[in-house]
């Protein structure tokens, strides 16, 4: 099995690596054969590695050790298991799908060749993160899929917002690295060992052990790693407060965003948590956390995509409201649907995202839905596939969205940790806005009037091939998923020994015994059903009966309308933050801290206290031999005084 883990990681790696320096050599045929072979056999090989982690097959072994400091191993190496082998097989599977249709989108684009080469990269980081046994190769991939996130979404480099938007990721995801590297530096402190296994052997003697933070202040230090490690997360897989970096990234070409939203970057913090799950089991204050954190972002993130008229940017806040329901079922100690959700999501995420690429090459790169309208005349085949990938992701009963997030609702409901009640209500709330700004983005894209100019209705057309094949390919599992994962995932035994459970906790009891087509009857006794149905009619009324409708409630709810299309301020806080607050902050450090003390007192003071110290003694030294001797004498007459005082009996005595 290491032979095989090594083929799946390092195969992206050496097409990347060839092609970033002879891409320009070898031409973009040959860039474009080397680059999805190596993810397609990646994907091919990771088939046969699930199959053989299915018959009980695992491995967790150090390849080698990179290096030994204070009696530390700092190792690479890999544990192949039933969560890794099914996150290999999704990102290799969805990074296939977007390398073939990157061939139509990026076509005639100069940086063609770089692009396939950062997108392989990018399979390797995260393959990388996903295969890891210890915390050094977790933080490389980690880091890994933060760098080449910066490379692409900052590609067209040469737009001023698409450079802005890259290094608005690169320091969001630095100030959650910041909390990640805390947590993995107390728990080396705690365990000795970077190893996961070692991690997990030593949590339950850690439980009850707190840590003092100063000023009276103690805290579990199990509940103090977690939520520094999930810090990181929130920055990776964009939690509140920490989300703003990834609306913007949508400046990068339309594949990537497919590819960060779907199987890589963005679910790279989910599959920690669920990871560590041996650890955050013995750590409920920081799945409390996590749970509220989660539901939060799926209600609040969600209500954005209702008023934004970017198409690639409604699908984006759908991927913040969606990964808020990953962390919450996560947080109620329900890891399992937390998956599930996670591998149905990148099916028909991938899915919404390439379809809205073809769409905006058949509009000319137009991204903006007030100026689209009719498009199911023009490209059928974009239409069915953005549908279907619409109602996963509304969850509609028998598509896969439906069992993973009703069962995750579900889960959560039946949670036993503190907060699942005000998450579970989040939950259900954000069904209705999921529904609402998703068929919203259906029907001003596909429906109504045409609103596109002469020009552009002159030219539409369906996408080539390499674009519409990925479509189809991704709609395939975005249907049938879901009913083939469900038992396995939720009921079967796939996860003994991988994934663990809060005591007594029995979020996923219901689904021990219940099989796929059981859960899709109960759909329509659920009150999920009928609010998403709620959010759909909502949708068809204001878009397709009454356009006049939506302008009409904003105007009525102007304050609020207002705050949506502000973000809630997040980023107006951030920037003042960062243009007023952090160079004041600057400029008091550097005048009263770099010039004042470093400089005024301790470099430049110290030189000239030596010079005065020079310059007063310089003053003593005359030449004349009177004065000398006139001090010698009084020195002598101090000294025997202070004798005469000290000595008993005597004459002062």
């Amino acid at each position: 099995m290491m032979g095989l883990a090594l083929a799946i990681v390092l195969l992206p790696l050496v097409a990347a690596v060839f092609t970033g320096l002879a891409g320009r050599r070898v031409g973009r045929r040959l860039t474009h054969a080397l680059t999805i072979s190596a993810v397609g056999v990646s994907w091919l090989l990771s088939l046969l590695l699930l199959e053989r982690v299915m018959q009980g097959a695992r491995l967790d072994r150090i390849f080698y050790t990179w290096m030994v400091s204070g009696g530390v191993r700092f190792p690479i190496g890999f544990l192949i298991d039933p969560l890794s082998a099914l996150m290999i097989s999704v990102v290799t599977f969805v990074s296939f799908a977007v390398h073939v249709y990157s061939i139509g989108y990026m076509k005639g684009d100069p940086g063609e060749i770089r692009f396939f080469s950062y997108i392989s990269l990018f399979t390797f980081a995260m393959l990388l993160l996903v295969t890891a046994n210890n915390f050094l190769q977790l933080f490389i991939g980690w880091e890994g899929v933060g760098l080449v996130s910066y490379l692409l979404i900052g590609f067209w480099f040469e737009k001023p917002s698409a450079s802005a938007a890259a290094l608005k990721a690169f320091l969001v995801n630095r100030v959650g690295d910041c909390g990640f590297i805390l947590g993995i530096a107390l728990l080396l402190h705690e365990t000795g060992s970077l190893r996961y296994s070692a991690l997990f052997a030593r949590a339950p003697t850690l439980v009850g052990q707190t840590i003092d933070l100063g000023l009276g202040l103690h805290l579990p230090v199990l509940d103090l790693i977690g939520i520094l490690l999930f810090v990181g997360a929130m920055a990776k897989s964009a939690q509140i407060p920490l989300h703003v970096w990834l609306p913007d990234s949508m400046e990068g070409p339309t594949p990537i965003s497919a590819l960060i939203h779907a199987a890589t970057m963005v679910t790279a913090g989910i599959f920690m948590v669920a990871r560590l799950s041996p650890f955050y089991v013995e750590a409920p204050g920081a799945l409390s956390v996590i749970l509220v954190i989660g539901s939060l972002s799926a209600l609040f993130m969600g209500l954005l995509g209702i008023v934004a008229t970017d198409i690639k940017r409604v699908i984006a806040y759908s991927t913040l409201s969606q990964l808020g329901y990953m962390a919450a079922a996560l947080g109620a100690s329900a890891f399992a649907a937390g998956i599930f959700h996670l591998v149905t999501h990148a099916f028909f995420k991938a899915l919404l995202f390439l379809a809205a690429g073809s769409v905006i090459l058949g509009m000319h790169h137009e991204q903006d839905m007030r100026k689209m309208g009719g498009l199911r005349r023009y490209m059928p085949i974009t239409y069915v596939t953005f549908l279907v990938g619409s109602l996963a992701l509304v969850a509609f009963p028998g598509f896969s969205g439906y069992f993973s997030k009703d069962a995750l609702i579900e889960a959560v409901g039946h949670s036993r940790i503190p907060g699942a009640g005000l998450a579970y209500l989040l939950l259900v709330l954000s069904v209705f806005v999921t529904a609402l700004y998703t068929f919203r983005m259906f029907f001003m894209v596909f429906h109504g009037e045409e609103r596109m100019d002469a020009k552009t209705r002159e030219h539409l057309h369906e996408s080539p091939w390499v674009v519409t094949v990925p479509l189809v390919l991704l709609a395939i599992p975005s249907l049938v998923v879901g009913w083939i994962l469900f038992h396995p995932l939720l009921g079967g035994g796939y996860w003994d020994g991988v994934l663990a459970n809060v005591a007594g906790n029995q979020a996923l009891a219901p689904f021990r015994h219940e099989t796929a087509w059981q859960f899709f009857l109960s759909a329509f006794t659920s009150p999920t059903f009928y609010l998403m149905l709620a959010g759909i009619g909502v949708a068809a009324y204001g878009y397709l009966l009454r356009p006049s409708w939506p302008a009409a409630v904003a105007n009525r709810l102007a304050l609020l309308y207002r705050i949506l299309l502000a973000g809630y301020g997040f980023d107006r806080l951030y920037l003042g933050l960062g243009t007023r607050v952090s160079p004041g902050l600057g400029r008091f450090l550097w005048r009263h801290g770099d010039e004042q003390a470093i400089d005024g007192l301790a470099v430049n003071g110290t030189a000239q206290g030596v010079g005065r110290i020079g310059s007063w003694v310089r003053r003593i030294q005359t030449g004349l031999l009177y004065q000398y001797a006139f001090t010698l004498v009084a020195a002598l007459v101090v000294l025997l005084f202070l004798a005469l005082v000290r000595t008993p009996g005597g004459v002062f005595g």
